[in-house]
């Protein structure tokens, strides 16, 4: 039901931008706008939420790792304050190519929150107010501003929707069902009215939580024992590598076994999520245990992680057993884990549901088709995770900064960033799941690693103007070393002395009969730049960055020449720009799926339409050639 104030007033304070939401995507989304110069006002449900870590106690991890070293390079928050907040580091995946190595930082969640807040409340140009939003103002398909449930309008040029899983939120256990947001606070209950009535189509979607139980009645003896690093890397490019170098916690290993599958599987009918109770869908890749046990029913165990919340807290974290089953049953199924025996729960473990968008209603901008300056970010998008959530607020928040600037937005594609795979996945494809962020979902992936994501990203984060002038000058003296650097071990040579033959069998590497470059030698599996140290006589004295990039552009030289091949072939597509005045139904040939993909998509370039499902190779080809005959006839 629509909810109408009994008495309206007006704010008199004018606003730029509007950010509905404080969570990860609001925060980055103000800050953003913000820092670009706009008077900007973020609401939230409650002032303690700012930042908020619902679920998981960590950022980065597998993908989510590069978006958090991609947002920190185009001038975000995010990965500065997981530096100054984390308790345990680790990168993840160094057994295998750098492209896939992605850093994991366990967080104290309530100083990562804390830490957040304090940088918003002293950003300038920022305001921070605890209000729920419940109508949003247009005038002629353009937003004009937005009412609170006390009736207060507040007049704006462009609202930013980053309302998380707070919409319509309904927290469930068992037959527990409680109209809140997650952690209990307050739902946001009347804003999907006013959105519907817009004509924008929402999804119902839904996630969950484990346990967090208390860590005097855990026997960790049961437990294998997980440590961080010995040397931390940081997320952020502007932290000092021995700043984060700290006594760090321990995580700890454990397994579900038979008896804790034989309770799930005797208690499915009271599982809401079985029974119908639930109604959204939940994300594939980060199942309830309920969904494991069922899905994988040879699996004989299944991981659990526990983690610690926090530095000044006993709540750990019971990573990998999501459930929404009722309270007696989650104490005996958590209680037949090792370790777990004697387990208190501190708080039950839940499903939310939620109200969120199709994606697909948003340009790659991040702004509505349909509503000129309303943009949205976040799990509001159909998406997961809190790194997710960060990357697109930050694209919302650039975007309609740069728009009511009179400047152009940024679009990243899919070959400069994974923040550009995520929002044109989202915008693109049809999602009946919230969306997670994996490395499989990024085809150039040698190229998007997060070791080099500030030589990816930074220049457009200067150029956007949320990177200063030292930082950009300190980016381009480190790609001229790079470049010196590798030109040198090129053209350096070596010899078939005693030296080199003894360093070679030392490594288990065939021995040399002929003169050879440095650079040839780092090709070899079993060597790399460090390791050639002792007969590199003329080695100059570059920073470990420097000699991160060096190594792993000489090591994979032949792959990453390939992918800029196949990237180049790509940027020709994405160049093809199609006309916002086009109509598909004048285009002779193109198939009737084709034509209602396309009317409804509106892609912005040749590349975007390709990767519309039904929109088929031949489609491409007739439209390729319409446009050219187009272009003719409106020269």
């Amino acid at each position: 039901m629509k909810y109408s104030a009994n008495s309206v007033w007006e704010n008199r304070d004018e606003y730029d931008v509007v950010v509905i939401g404080a969570g990860h995507a609001g925060c980055e989304a103000a800050l953003a706008s913000a820092r670009l110069g706009l008077k900007t006002i973020v609401f939230t449900v409650s002032i303690n939420s700012v930042a908020l870590m619902p679920c998981n106690p960590n950022i980065g991890g597998t993908s989510k790792g590069h978006l958090v070293k991609e947002i920190d390079a185009l001038g975000g928050e995010m990965g500065k304050v997981i530096d100054q907040t984390f308790i345990q580091s680790k990168m993840l995946n160094r057994s295998k190519g750098p492209a896939v190595h992605s850093l994991r930082a366990q967080a104290d969640k309530a100083d990562y929150s804390r830490v957040m807040r304090e940088v918003l409340e002293n950003q300038e140009n920022l305001e921070l107010k605890q209000a729920e939003v419940t109508d949003i103002l247009t005038e002629n398909g353009k937003v004009t501003g937005v009412q609170t449930y006390s009736g207060a309008i507040y007049h704006c040029k462009a609202v930013i929707l980053c309302t998380g899983t707070y919409l319509k939120a309904r927290c469930i256990y068992g037959d527990i069902s409680n109209e809140t947001g997650p952690d209990g606070l307050q739902a946001a209950n009347y804003l999907t009215e006013s959105l519907k009535s817009l004509g924008i189509q929402m999804y119902r979607f839904k996630t969950g939580t484990p346990a967090r139980i208390d860590k005097r009645s855990i026997d960790f003896s049961k437990m294998e024992e997980q440590f961080g690093d010995e040397r931390v890397t940081p997320f952020s490019f502007t932290t000092n590598p021995e700043d984060v170098q700290i006594d760090q916690v321990s995580c700890w290993l454990t397994y579900t076994n038979e008896t804790t599958h034989d309770i799930i599987r005797k208690n499915l009918d009271r599982s809401p999520l079985f029974s119908g109770m639930i109604e959204g869908t939940g994300p594939r890749y980060c199942p309830s245990i309920e969904d494991k046990v069922v899905k994988f029913s040879d699996k004989e165990r299944h991981q659990v992680f526990v983690e610690p919340e926090g530095l000044h807290t006993n709540e750990m974290y019971i990573g990998g057993m999501s459930s929404s089953l009722p309270e007696d049953v989650q104490y005996e199924m958590y209680r037949s884990v090792p370790g777990l025996e004697h387990a208190k729960i501190v708080k039950n473990a839940y499903a939310i549901e939620y109200d969120c968008i199709d994606a697909r209603q948003l340009y790659p901008t991040l702004e509505f088709k349909n509503i000129e300056g309303l943009y949205s970010g976040g799990q509001f998008n159909g998406s997961s995770g809190y790194e997710e959530a960060a990357a697109q607020g930050l694209v919302a928040g650039i975007n309609a900064s740069l728009k009511l600037l009179g400047r152009e937005q940024i679009v990243i594609d899919r070959s400069q960033g994974y923040i550009g795979v995520l929002i044109d996945d989202l915008v693109t494809k049809e999602s009946h799941e919230p969306y997670r962020m994996m490395t499989s979902r990024a085809e150039y992936r040698l190229l998007l690693r997060q070791d080099n994501a500030d030589q990816r990203l930074t220049k457009i984060g200067y150029e956007v103007g949320l990177i200063d002038e030292n930082r950009y000058s300190n980016l381009l003296k480190k790609e001229e070393e790079i470049q010196k650097e590798m030109e040198r071990l090129q053209h350096a040579n070596v010899g078939t002395c005693g030296k080199v033959q003894e360093l070679l069998e030392k490594h288990g590497s065939t021995p040399l009969t002929s003169g050879i470059t440095l650079a040839e030698l780092i090709r070899r599996p079993e060597l790399d730049y460090d390791a050639l140290a002792p007969i590199d006589e003329s080695r100059p004295n570059v920073s470990e960055e420097v000699t991160e990039q060096v190594n792993i552009n000489i090591k994979y030289d032949g792959y990453i020449s390939r992918q800029l091949k196949q990237v180049e072939q790509f940027k020709k597509l994405e160049k093809k720009r199609i006309p916002d005045s086009i109509d598909y139904d004048d285009v002779k040939s193109l198939r009737i799926e084709a034509v209602q993909k396309l009317k409804q998509y509106r892609p912005i370039s040749i590349g975007q339409a390709s990767r519309i499902s039904g929109v088929s190779p031949a489609d491409i080809s007739v439209l390729l050639v319409y446009m050219e005959q187009w272009g003719k006839n409106n020269e």
